[in-house]
């Protein structure tokens, strides 16, 4: 880290990939929390008052993704039906 980055930011975006990434839910909702809460410290370490106040909207952000139910595509399973209306001539 050189002078002037704030490695905590570095540290949440890493974070946030790995919640993407989680195969469960409590994983998820686990790096959610994590992302948000170094989030946090990337806020209060921060001196740029526009970068501080992004910060902690992502660490808002993260908190809301880890509260909230994980959907996951359903990429097995039955086509969507499909609206018979009769033969086609």
């Amino acid at each position: 880290m050189g002078f002037g980055r704030n490695p905590h930011a570095a540290k949440a975006e890493a974070a946030e990939q790995k919640a993407l990434g989680a195969r469960d839910d409590v994983a998820s909702a686990h790096a959610w929390r994590e992302a948000g809460r170094l989030w946090e410290r990337a806020s209060d370490r921060e001196t740029d008052a526009k970068r501080k106040a992004a910060y902690a909207a992502k660490a808002e952000r993260a908190r809301a993704f880890a509260d909230a139910p994980r959907v996951v595509e359903d990429v097995g399973g039955e086509p969507p039906p499909v609206d018979d209306a009769g033969p086609i001539n």
